[in-house]
């Protein structure tokens, strides 16, 4: 029996409401990439090419689709020269509220550029070079897809987003107009390493995206044009300051004493959304798109997508990754903060040195020496047992290799997402043609070979990686409570504290920079609802 597109689309359904999206029932929800069942789709439009983009990376705004693969490389990537290792393990609850309740989503339902009253209207000028309204919607579409926001979106969300993005679109240019002047280029093949890498870290393939980007009407060029900005803006900030910065053997030893003095204390692993404050009548407006950046995360949204499209730091560019810190690390109203934070969790706004900061707690370390109990595998109950769920997923006799590849993606998604077996069972009844089956405490030596195989590595409150049997493809859940992994604290090496100190500094001169650009720039914004009356 062919699954139904149904079933495709109940699990993104589900999976998008899992965790934080079910603690908010107002706002955006998002979903995660569920292809539907049929033939993928090809990006169905090219953007414009921006004429800083194209000149800074010639080819990267005018091709619908990243260069051809090589023989040797994977089918799942963009052509480049580096070949990044998929990591597939599953995802804790607490993974999940830092990176997205799922990957990017099928858009199917929503097309951002669906308002096209005048494509070519300036919606801003930057240094006379404008920003048309058609790049506003696809770049809009851009974040809806890679965030698998899917419904359609109230005038106030649209208006918000629309907003937010605007800002990062300005300067955006002036960071190209700079590296223009600066005769910087990025080559395809640049492009193409962060894409491959975005493709890692979200765990999809080329093709899912493409068929995303498509569904929420944004084209693949709109993705390229804004990693190509990223990358020329590191470069004009290393051309500008690089030389500028020296890191010396002493401020080396001195901060290594520091983590030396701090291996005692818990570490943490901090993701930022900074947002600058340019001047003190900007606090307020400022304040309220730093609430409403951290809405979005509430209600689902990758931390690490929202980070690249927003954050005006350059850890955007890693998702906003800061890394390990520990106290006395950060500023005093941060780590107050944090200290308050259980790891998945996102901050409210903090008003910082220089601007807003949304944070989160990926993960944590215990100190240094500390004695990690493992984590125990296979069964844990009485006489071999687990308490286990089913959830099946009928394809039956030859079913075709295309179809069978999309459910073994939607099977592989949930198990990254699993939060428990109540989740397999609600999921059931939102997917039709799905078999649900709780199996109590099951003897794993009664179970089939194929189940005690992927069964007996797993963790408590794990799900086995998805197989397919004579039924059709499977996905067996442990319905017992979670154990907390933990991990104990490792000094870093003197080159790690080195580069650390070296992008600590960057990124100060780089905000100072960008703040210095605006303040120069002559940047007007035009109300679509007013064209003739300027907003700022």
């Amino acid at each position: 029996m062919r699954i139904a597109t149904t079933l495709m689309l109940g699990a993104a359904l589900f999976v998008g409401a899992s965790a934080a999206g079910l603690a908010q029932d107002a706002g955006l929800k998002s979903t995660p990439a569920v292809p539907a069942v049929g033939p993928a789709r090809t990006v169905a439009s090219a953007a414009k090419p921006d004429a800083n983009a194209a000149a800074i990376a010639p080819t990267a705004g005018t091709t619908a689709a990243p260069a051809a693969t090589t023989p040797a490389a994977s089918a799942n990537t963009v052509t480049a020269s580096a070949d990044p290792a998929a990591d597939n393990s599953a995802e804790s609850p607490e993974e999940a509220a830092i990176n997205g309740d799922k990957p990017a989503g099928d858009a199917s339902t929503i097309d951002a550029t669906a308002d096209k009253t005048d494509t070519d209207s300036i919606v801003a000028t930057v240094n006379d070079e404008s920003i048309s309204d058609y790049e506003l919607r696809q770049r809009v579409a851009l974040y809806l897809a890679l965030n698998g926001i899917n419904q359609k979106l109230t005038t106030e969300q649209s208006t918000r987003i629309r907003t937010q993005i605007l800002e990062v679109l300005e300067s955006e240019k002036l960071q190209l107009q700079e590296a223009v002047k600066k005769k910087i280029t990025v080559s395809p093949v640049e492009v193409d390493k962060r894409i491959n890498a975005m493709m890692e870290e979200y765990h999809f393939t080329i093709d899912q995206l493409r068929q995303n980007l498509a569904n929420a009407g944004a084209s693949e060029d709109a993705l390229r044009s804004q990693i190509t900005a990223s990358i020329a803006w590191q470069k004009a900030v290393n051309d500008e300051y690089g030389d500028d910065v020296n890191i010396t053997p002493s401020m080396v030893n001195a901060e290594l004493q520091r983590y030396a003095e701090g291996a005692n204390k818990p570490h943490y692993h901090v993701m930022e959304i900074f947002l600058p404050v340019d001047s003190p009548d900007q606090n307020d407006k400022v304040k309220k798109d730093a609430e409403e950046v951290e809405r979005q995360l509430h209600t689902g949204s990758n931390f690490r997508v929202v980070a690249r499209q927003f954050s005006q730091h350059p850890t955007a560019a890693t998702g906003g990754d800061m890394g390990w810190v520990n106290t006395g690390q950060l500023a005093p109203e941060l780590e107050t903060a944090l200290d308050k934070m259980q790891t998945g969790a996102v901050s409210d706004p903090i008003r910082s040195t220089g601007g807003w900061y949304v944070i989160a707690l990926a993960e944590r370390q215990e100190p240094l020496g500390t004695k990690i109990d493992a984590v125990p595998t296979g069964p844990t109950g009485p006489a071999g047992t687990l308490p286990l769920a089913r959830l099946l997923f009928p394809t039956g006799p030859r079913p075709p290799k295309d179809q069978l590849d999309q459910i073994m993606n939607v099977a592989n998604q949930i198990q990254q997402h699993y939060v428990g077996c109540s989740q397999l069972d609600e999921l059931h009844t939102k997917m039709t043609g799905t078999v649900y089956m709780d199996l109590g405490d099951a003897k794993l030596s009664e179970l089939s070979p194929q189940i005690q195989d992927a069964m007996k590595n797993t963790r408590p409150g794990d799900a086995a990686a998805p197989f397919l049997d004579e039924a059709g493809i499977e996905l067996i859940g442990r319905c017992d409570k979670r154990i907390e992994i933990k991990t104990a604290y490792v000094m870093p090496t003197r080159q790690q504290v080195e580069d650390q100190l070296f992008q600590n500094q960057i990124a100060t001169l780089a905000r100072r920079y960008l703040r210095d650009l605006k303040r120069e720039a002559n940047i007007q914004v035009r109300d679509n609802s007013k064209p003739d009356a300027l907003i700022r």
